[in-house]
């Protein structure tokens, strides 16, 4: 017992020589440690962290893009019928049957409701998607780090293709009635922004309230199909009486709307009721993202 002891005293005295010796020659690096904290307060957006993950944002945008023409008998054209034969119900119904088409100030009311309901397929169906994008995406939720506000961001970036195609029609229908070709057509990226940041803020929204109570997906159909009677898109704004025309601006895509139709069809911006609105999706998107951010560290754990 003895002459082991020693033999194991005498391999413990090598080992630790070596071992110092070692750490002279070559140290050791100490291996970096990230920490992930919650966001604190209620504008808490990490832009940088989102901006650090662009390349995944890019790559959920196209997944989405791609799923959505999968499989499909017309593929793109899917993003021109909806809004077209919404028109077409429009112009029957609304336009001649109700009368509406004599008040839009002489502009034909095919083209009247279409430069409205441009914008506004793109964002009814952003809010769709995106409220249940990040339940459709519980299995990448719950296995990596990365923002997850990204996942909403990127349902409503794969909107912008359909809406790039529908646009199409807009322009084979300006040439149709003879509409002319303004300096009005620089400011649309304005308005196609503040339909972004309205549909991102809300959906984002949806989509974290979706996560905690699933009963949340019935509720923004019933929701758009609300938004849309309480937006200027079968009737014009004039009809609305003046003074309740800064209730109306309280809603974001009613000025985004307006802004649509003066910028396709050459009328006039009604600038207060386009502001209001303006500052309401800037509004929409802080008070969504936000929250978003405040809660997403729970997704992983319940969804």
């Amino acid at each position: 017992m003895s002459i082991t002891s020693d033999k194991v005293k005498s391999e413990l005295s090598k080992s630790k020589t070596l071992t110092k010796s070692n750490d002279n020659k070559d140290p050791v690096e100490p291996v970096p440690v990230l920490i992930i904290e919650t966001p604190k307060g209620l504008l808490s957006i990490n832009w940088a962290d989102i901006w650090r993950y662009r390349e995944l944002l890019y790559f959920l945008t196209w997944r989405d893009v791609k799923v959505r023409y999968k499989q499909t008998v017309l593929g793109a054209l899917w993003a021109i019928l909806q809004p077209f034969l919404t028109m077409v119900v429009f112009t029957l119904f609304f336009g001649k049957l109700a009368g509406l088409g004599k008040k839009t100030g002489g502009i034909p009311y095919p083209i009247y409701t279409y430069a409205a309901l441009l914008p506004w397929t793109f964002f009814a169906n952003s809010l769709t998607t995106s409220g249940n994008s990040v339940v459709g995406s519980s299995n990448l939720v719950t296995k990596v780090y990365f923002p997850r506000l990204i996942i909403p961001i990127a349902a409503v970036g794969a909107g912008l293709v359909d809406f790039a195609v529908s646009s199409v029609v807009l322009i084979g229908m300006m040439i149709y009635y003879g509409t002319p070709l303004t300096w009005h057509l620089a400011l649309a990226p304005l308005f196609l922004i503040g339909v972004i940041l309205v549909a991102t803020g809300v959906g984002s929204l949806l989509s974290a309230l979706t996560v905690a109570y699933r009963d949340f997906r019935y509720v923004v159909p019933f929701l758009v199909q609300m938004w849309m009677f309480a937006t200027p898109v079968i009737y014009p704004t004039n009809i609305v009486p003046l003074r309740w025309r800064w209730v109306l601006s309280i809603n974001p895509m009613a000025g985004l709307i307006d802004g649509f139709r003066s910028v396709f069809l050459g009328s006039s911006f009604d600038w207060p009721h386009i502001t209001i609105s303006l500052a309401v999706c800037v509004a929409a998107f802080l008070i969504g993202a936000s929250y978003f951010r405040a809660v997403e560290r729970r997704f992983a754990d319940i969804i």
